[in-house]
């Protein structure tokens, strides 16, 4: 796997973003949340970088997806959703 500036692995309870790629070096921000992105900025190498991530998934968004969904929008499409099809039952 090739590490990329702007890449999400997850790792137990945590995130790792990679903020800057170098040669050398990474600088990554360790998230707990990433919807309100709050967390630490670290600076380390690439080989203890690839020490950190052992074990860890790089996040895919797409797959995911159910990490970004807002509770309270599931309840109001689903509410949404059930109104349709009230209507729909009332106009056959």
């Amino acid at each position: 796997m090739k590490l990329e500036q702007g890449q999400v692995w997850k790792r137990e309870a945590d995130f790792l973003r990679i903020v800057k790629w170098e040669r050398l070096a990474i600088e990554y921000k360790q998230l707990t949340d990433l919807i309100d992105g709050e967390g630490t900025h670290h600076r380390v190498t690439k080989k203890e970088f690839c020490k950190l991530i052992k074990g860890a998934a790089l996040y895919d968004p797409a797959r995911d997806e159910a990490a970004f969904v807002d509770p309270d929008e599931v309840a109001d499409q689903s509410e949404e959703a059930a109104d349709a099809d009230s209507a729909a039952e009332q106009s056959e």
